[in-house]
């Protein structure tokens, strides 16, 4: 079943979001999203036949509801599922990457023993083109203009909740019915280049990865086994990922360019991330200084800290410490959308950016537990 409805925002607004809600067998769900990437303008990239096949041998092993929904995919487009010339994933609708700042707050420190992650999405809010380099075309809306909202609601399986602005089999929020929630940032501001064209290669693309993780696990020590074991691959922008459970469990993913994977904890206490690679930088107390193309990484993550510490917080004093770090009118960015992850009700409330002059919608609640109102 797939029912998609308008939540937020309209064509006159900055974004208008919309809430695609699926369920179904996983090849239903699959049918259907890419059936919606269609009307979106996608269509499946080339692949090399040998990377083709390992990529669906990689499926099946470790993330069978992707490889599942695949076959949904093909049934979509008409085409074989075995067939090794074109990638039936990757349903992506503009490019990756983002800034935002984010804070995870355990059952301990919070007043009503809820843990809850905090999230600023922020981003450019000008054109796919002008970010490139060129003018914006006739008609041509910002690149983050149009998220999406998207409930799973599998017969077998996770129900998940996710948060996209440019890929349908991805997200940039997620949270699952077990209460695992996994967002990602932009990891390295000092080394940013502007995005590659990256084939779709064999694992995880950065953009699934929040993905992968709610179909595929419950508590973040499931998720470290995952990340560990999965093989993972970017397109030239370097992200970091909070992940955070329902049990008070909360680490940060991150990998560095030698290949390196590093796990960060911070124990039973309050964990900042923004812009910066975390196991470079792991002292709150003694960050660098920020230069003008560090975006204030190193200046937000102090504030957050210092809001977070000792502090026992109040779900509004979470949502306050976000506000205080959002980019103001002079940068090239703005929080696009501002996320509260509740761990113990499986929920993600969320005020989406109408323009300066609009502000913020009311928080809207989306469920990811079968049943829950959304």
């Amino acid at each position: 079943m797939k029912n998609m409805t308008q939540i937020a925002g309209g064509r006159d607004d900055y974004q208008l979001v919309r809430h695609l809600t699926l369920s179904g067998s996983q090849t239903e769900i699959g049918r259907a999203l890419t059936e919606e990437a269609r009307r979106l303008g996608w269509t499946p990239v080339p692949a090399a036949p040998a990377v083709n096949r390992a990529r669906r041998t990689w499926f099946e092993r470790h993330w069978p509801q992707h490889h599942a929904r695949m076959d949904g995919a093909a049934e979509a487009l008409g085409l074989d599922p075995d067939q090794d010339e074109l990638a039936l994933d990757d349903l992506n609708y503009v490019p990756d990457g983002s800034g935002c700042s984010a804070l995870w707050c355990p059952p301990s420190a919070s007043t009503d023993g809820h843990g809850r992650v905090g999230r600023n999405y922020d981003f450019f809010t000008t054109t796919t083109s002008e970010i490139m380099g060129g003018s914006a075309r006739p008609g041509e809306l910002p690149m983050a203009s149009r998220p999406y909202v998207i409930t799973m609601l599998p017969d077998e399986g996770l129900a998940t909740a996710v948060i996209t602005m440019n890929g349908l089999d991805g997200a940039m929020d997620a949270i699952n019915e077990a209460g695992l929630a996994v967002m990602l940032l932009m990891a390295d501001y000092s080394d940013v280049e502007p995005p590659e064209h990256v084939a779709p290669q064999v694992g995880v693309g950065s953009v699934q990865l929040p993905r992968f993780l709610v179909d595929t696990c419950e508590n973040v020590e499931q998720a470290k086994q995952a990340l560990l074991g999965a093989k993972q691959y970017d397109h030239g922008l370097p992200l970091h990922y909070l992940v955070a459970d329902a049990h008070g469990g909360a680490f940060v993913w991150e990998r560095g360019k030698d290949g390196s994977e590093h796990i960060v904890e911070f124990g039973d206490a309050p964990l900042c991330v923004t812009n910066h690679l975390l196991h470079r930088n792991p002292d709150p107390m003694n960050l660098p200084e920020d230069s003008e193309a560090s975006f204030e990484t190193f200046a937000r993550l102090r504030s957050l800290y210092e809001s977070s510490k000792g502090a026992t917080m109040s779900p509004e004093y979470l949502r306050q410490s976000l506000r205080e770090v959002r980019p103001d009118s002079g940068t090239p960015f703005r929080t696009l959308w501002s996320t509260v992850f509740d761990t113990h009700e499986r929920t993600l409330s969320t005020t989406f950016y109408l323009g300066d002059r609009k502000g913020y919608t009311d928080e809207l609640v989306i469920g990811a537990r079968r049943g829950t109102p959304a």
